[in-house]
């Protein structure tokens, strides 16, 4: 029949005789099978040891953001996403350069006005130093911070007010790619909360007033109480 033979592999011989066309590929030795294991090893070791750091933290912003009480509200407005300290410089009255990132290590209450300081930002200074006394035991664990956005000299009478607080001249400019106001309004209207990692994470209303600043003050006083377990006392290195 017609096609038969070249069906038949007894018709076609040679086709036995062809070489074989495969690819050989090296098996690893034991040396680079251990290598391999261990690099994995040390990998999953790195992620667990970062997870234990990193889990009082994850702990008590879940508590605080997910896990609070019904009906209880902020009187402070909760930034989402929350806002790192950018690589900024800053200099204190006395010019010296300080990268913004130093203030990392605290809880940061922060006035922002222009060294001049109208009645606004001496309102603000004054409920300032008033909320984190008000925090008893804890105040150590709260810095001031006035950052002034722009040139004018500060005056000389403010000074002996400012001798706990930190101060530092930063252009409004650079300044708003950290902290911003809320809608239509100016930086210097609201007090700032900044966590212990340099995250700007609240922003209280414009227009404090004692009354709001008690109101301010309690949303400290849970701040505080949810970290807890992992910020203390004292910037750390």
């Amino acid at each position: 029949m017609s096609g038969s033979s070249s069906s038949n592999p007894a018709a076609n011989p040679d086709r036995f005789d062809q070489p074989l066309d495969l690819t050989v590929h090296s098996l690893p030795g034991p040396r680079e099978l251990e290598e391999a294991q261990r690099t994995t090893r040390g990998r999953f070791k790195m992620f667990v040891v970062m997870l234990i750091c990193a889990a009082p933290v994850i702990a008590s912003y879940f508590t605080y953001y997910v896990l609070r009480p019904e009906g209880r509200r902020n009187f402070g407005e909760l930034i989402e996403p929350q806002r790192p300290v950018p690589a900024l410089t800053a200099d204190t009255l006395e010019g010296q350069p300080v990268p913004l990132a130093q203030l990392k290590g605290q809880w940061l209450l922060v006035v922002v006005g222009g060294g001049a300081c109208n009645a606004q930002c001496e309102n603000h200074l004054y409920l300032q130093r008033q909320m984190r006394e008000a925090l008893g035991k804890d105040k150590d664990r709260v810095d001031r911070v006035w950052l002034v956005d722009d040139a004018a000299p500060v005056r000389p009478e403010l000074k002996p007010a400012l001798a706990q607080a930190t101060v530092l001249r930063l252009p409004r400019e650079q300044l708003a790619r950290w902290l911003q106001p809320a809608a239509g309004g100016t930086i210097d209207q609201h007090l700032y909360v900044v966590d212990p990692m340099g995250h700007w994470m609240m922003r209280f209303p414009a227009g404090l007033d004692r009354e709001g600043a008690a109101q301010a003050k309690r949303d400290l006083e849970r701040l505080l109480r949810a970290s807890a377990g992992w910020d203390k006392a004292g910037r750390t290195p």
